[in-house]
This record gives structure tokens, sequence and C-alpha cells, in this order.
């Protein structure tokens, strides 16, 4: 990390004062901000819990999930890594459980392949220490009491040799391995195309797309029995004028670009960074991975992959038609300085968005990572595959989910959600964090 100079973005939605402030013409009961993974699930949820009110859902793209949401693994993980009371922790195990179960109900594609962390001899530590946190662990809240015994978080230790016969192209060098089971891969697409269903078919759900959030504003109250709630501008597709929404109750689930909103209301010394994590993905055609059946996870603090870190290491997966592909890496990539201190240049704020063309910059590398368990595979067989780029609000130690609660003009009422750095577990705990924002913060409205 030394000489790392990484640039935060701390810039606020209309920064720059163009849109000035409107009254609304139109009032929504829940106004969900983002159209990934997270932003549909809590979207269904809401409309499934309060059926008699209205629930929109607004995304500034044609479709939705063309961020985060879809330039993944698509695994569908067990929950191995994190702090074992983290909210990425409990919400993975949860999420995992809601996910597979949907799949099975709407017949969403998905395949449980089971992952191999593999470890060298001096790494075998890591992976000892991952077995005996996952025996401990506890079924997170919400779960169906499970009286089977069943854990939370089945694994086991096996030896490299054993790892070998599940998975004879791994390296000689690899000494043990922690064997999960219930890590798996899912059809992203299908997946968020179920839940755009559910809330269309719902009595008061609605889905909004090409449109995007430009200014929100507390309610300014202008007589008695006026309510709570956030004034939400927005503007569609090349529109010059916002149309202005009151919302009841506001859920900010804009992944990449989440903090803007929160920054809005925010004093200028008290902004949220937004740092961004481009992870790239190479696809594989070549020797060496025959006969992969699994998921195969190396140790992500050691050797190669020191380059990864805040990541899992570049490891493999599968998708459900058994083609192989690496990544991501992690690469931590700047806002430029004008956006720093402004949006009025919407480009500076998205400026990852030049950063999405993949490129052969990080084969090399990633092929000399990969080779440290997988020995067998060339470098001519690496092709950039995707780009994708994480919200990340540290680049250094464990950052958990932030499920944070704002509400209007100092009351109890006019309630703002905002979820921030919901990165990877995040497709997987995507239907346990919309139980947990409808169940715990919402609760009862």
């Amino acid at each position: 990390m030394a000489g790392l100079k990484v640039r935060g973005l701390t810039a606020a939605l209309n920064s720059s004062g163009r849109f000035k402030y409107k009254d609304p013409d139109a009032a929504v009961d829940f106004l969900v901000v983002g159209g990934g993974v997270v932003g549909l699930a809590i979207a269904q949820r809401l409309s499934e819990r309060f059926p008699s009110k209205s629930t929109y859902l607004v995304e500034r793209h044609p479709h939705a999930g063309e961020e985060t949401s879809s330039r993944n693994s698509e695994v569908v993980h067990a929950g191995l890594y994190y702090p074992p009371e983290s909210l990425k922790t409990q919400l993975c195990i949860r999420g995992r459980h809601l996910m597979y179960d949907r799949c099975q109900k709407y017949n969403i594609p998905y395949r449980k392949t089971g992952k191999l962390v593999v470890a060298q001899e001096h790494q075998k530590p890591y992976i000892e220490s991952l077995f005996q946190k996952s025996l401990k662990l506890q079924w997170p809240q919400h779960s169906l009491p499970h009286d089977s015994g069943e854990h939370a978080l089945p694994t086991s230790l096996i030896s490299g040799e054993k790892a070998r016969e599940l998975e004879p192209d791994l390296s000689e060098n690899i000494a043990a391995a922690l064997w999960s089971p219930e890590t798996g891969i899912v059809d992203s697409h299908s997946f968020m195309e179920s839940l755009e269903k559910d809330i269309l078919d719902s009595e008061g759900g609605e889905l909004v797309y090409s449109t995007r959030v430009v200014r929100v504003d507390p309610y300014k109250k202008s007589g008695p029995g006026s309510e709570d709630g956030w004034v939400v501008q927005t503007v569609t597709e090349d529109a010059q004028e916002g149309d202005a929404l009151l919302a009841r109750n506001l859920i900010n689930a804009s992944g990449l670009s989440s903090n803007l909103i929160l920054n809005t209301l925010l004093p200028e010394g008290s902004r949220i960074p937004m740092y961004f994590g481009r992870g790239s993905y190479a696809a594989y055609g070549g020797p060496g991975v025959s006969q992969i059946n699994r998921l195969i996870y190396p140790c992500p603090e050691t050797g190669n992959n020191r380059h990864a870190f805040q990541s899992l290491g570049t490891h493999l997966t599968l998708d459900l038609q058994g083609k192989v592909r690496f990544g991501p890496d992690l690469e931590w990539i700047s806002p430029p300085s004008d956006a720093m201190e402004h949006d009025s240049n919407e480009a500076n704020v998205d400026f990852w968005r030049q950063r999405l063309i993949p490129d052969g910059s990080r084969l090399e590398e990633m092929h000399r990572a990969v080779a440290e368990y997988l020995p067998g595979v060339e470098f001519a067989g690496f092709r950039p595959d995707y780009v994708g780029i994480r919200p990340k609000l540290v680049i250094m130690g464990f950052q958990d989910f932030v499920i944070r609660k704002d509400y209007c003009n100092g009351s109890d009422s006019g309630l703002m959600v905002s979820l921030m750095g919901i990165e990877s577990p995040g497709l997987t705990s995507s239907l346990a964090i919309a139980e947990h924002v409808v169940k715990d913060v919402i609760g009862t409205k």
C-alpha cells in the first residue's frame, strides 16, 4: 500500500445547482432509486409486503442491472470470508437460502457447484481458521428453525491429495483445501427478470427506466397536515426539465452512485467518499482445466494474488455452460480532479464508465496468479472478457455493508434508507438485504 494514492469521489447530487427546487405534483409511498439486483429485490419485497401502497423503482439505464449487477462472477457465495456478526456474513448465509429457494420456485437457472479454497503449505492456517469459524456460525435472523443439526455454513477440510482427486488439474503444491458444498452459480439476468415480473404483477409496483434522479430535498411543508418526505426530481431520457415527486419513504440503492444522494444532505466536511475498484475478468480456452467441475479459489492474501487485496483473489469460476473464467483482480481507479467538487459534467462522476472496456494489460499478472494453483494453464489461452466496477467505502481493511437510516426534517417520519458499499456478496445477499430493509429497518408502516 506504500505510495498508493487513490482519490475517492465526494461529489453530491446537483452540486452545480442546475436543477432548482420544485414542489411535488404527485406522491408515492416507497420510491426505490436504483434498478440493480438489490434495488429490485427491495422493490419486490415492498410491493409484496405492502400491496395497497405504491412502490416505484426508478433506474437511469434502459434496463435493469446494467452496472455492478451484470458485471460480476454470478457466484452464490456460502458466507466464508467475513466477520461472523457482520451484515455480510449474516445476510450472505440467509440470502443464499433465499436465492436457492427462489431459483427452484421460479425455474431460474442455477447450479450448486461447490467450491474449493486451495492452500499451499504456508497458507494452511488461513483455511483452517475459515473452517473453525464456519463451525461456530449460527443461523441468522429470519431463518427457519433447523433441528436436524445442519450447520449454517457446512464445510470440510481435506488434504491436497483429496483435492487433486476431486480436481486433478490442481498443482502438486496444494497441501490442503477447504470444501464448501453450498457455493454455486446463478443466471443473474434470469434472477433479475423474475423480480421485475413480480413487481409489475403486483398491485402497487411500477418500474421506471431511462430515468435518473437529479435532485433530492427534504419536503418543505406548506400547510397543516402536510406530510414528511423527500422531494425527488427525476429526468427521463434527454428531457431538460425534471419532474418532482414526493417520496414518503426513499430507498437509495443506487450502487456506484449511492453516496451522491446522501452527500446532498450532509455538510461538505462530512461527505462520504466512494472508491472504485476495477475488476477484470479473463476467459480461458486452453490446457490445464479440462477436468474442472467446481469453483476454485486461492487464498486471497498471499503469493501473486497480493495485487488483489480486498478481493478474493484471481479465482476460477464456471458459467452455466461450463466455460472457465478467471478473475476478478483489483485495480483502483480515481476520478478526475474536477469530479471532486461538482457534477456539472455527468461524465465526471461517471468517469468509471470509461474503464469498462476490457484489455489485456492485466493478463500476464492474472496468468501468474492462476498458475500458482493450476500450473497447466498457458498464457496464450487467456483473453480479456469483461470488466466490473465495485463500489467501495474504504481502500484498506474490512468494510461491512452499510444500511443507513435518515429522517426528514429531524422527525421520525419521512424515512430515507441508504445502502452503500454493496459489493460481493451483494448478489447472494440481495433477497436477505431486502428482507432486512423491509422487516427490520422499515418495519410496519
